[in-house]
């Protein structure tokens, strides 16, 4: 599976990067019941911050602000369930097929993937933070230089002209 197409499909809840139960369904081959079956059966390896059901205002929200969601989600009366890395990684053990091994390998690709370039981000969010404080003392030093420069205009007394003066009264 394309790791383009899975970051597409991670999403940050509660401060979580997740994927929903019913893409991982669908990656999995399986019906999205049939994951959830199975889910319920192995209760005790999903604690929270391996997967979570999403509230009714966190679900709303997200209908409302994201395109990415197949209309037939969009409009369902049950609330998803939204399984972190260490979640889908517990889904491992739990689906046991071949092609559970190939997607969730690729899952964990893309996960991996996202953290890369969020530490790049952040890397370079920490640069420009650094090259503002550096522009800005840089600034601030110009600003104190001008400054006194005018105080010293000020103080000094008028000059008389120096060349030919033609008279006022012509």
């Amino acid at each position: 599976m394309e790791l383009d197409i899975i970051q597409n499909k991670i999403f940050e809840i509660r401060g979580y990067k997740v994927l929903f139960d019913f893409d991982l369904a669908k990656m999995y081959g399986v019906k999205t019941k049939v994951l959830k079956q199975t889910i319920k059966r192995n209760l005790k390896r999903f604690p929270s911050d391996f997967m979570f059901e999403l509230v009714d205002d966190e679900w709303n929200e997200l209908v409302t602000n994201c395109d990415q969601l197949p209309a037939t989600i969009k409009h369902s009366y049950i609330n998803p369930m939204a399984f972190t890395e260490q979640g889908v990684a517990m889904l491992s053990s739990v689906l046991k097929s071949d092609i559970a091994i190939d997607v969730n390998i690729s899952i964990m690709r893309a996960f991996v993937r996202i953290r890369e370039l969020t530490f790049g981000y952040t890397e370079l969010n920490q640069k420009i933070e650094n090259f503002m404080k550096e522009a800005n003392m840089q600034f601030s030093e110009i600003y104190q230089v001008l400054t006194e420069l005018t105080e010293q205009n000020k103080k000094e007394k008028p000059r008389r002209p120096v060349g030919y003066l033609a008279s006022r009264n012509e």
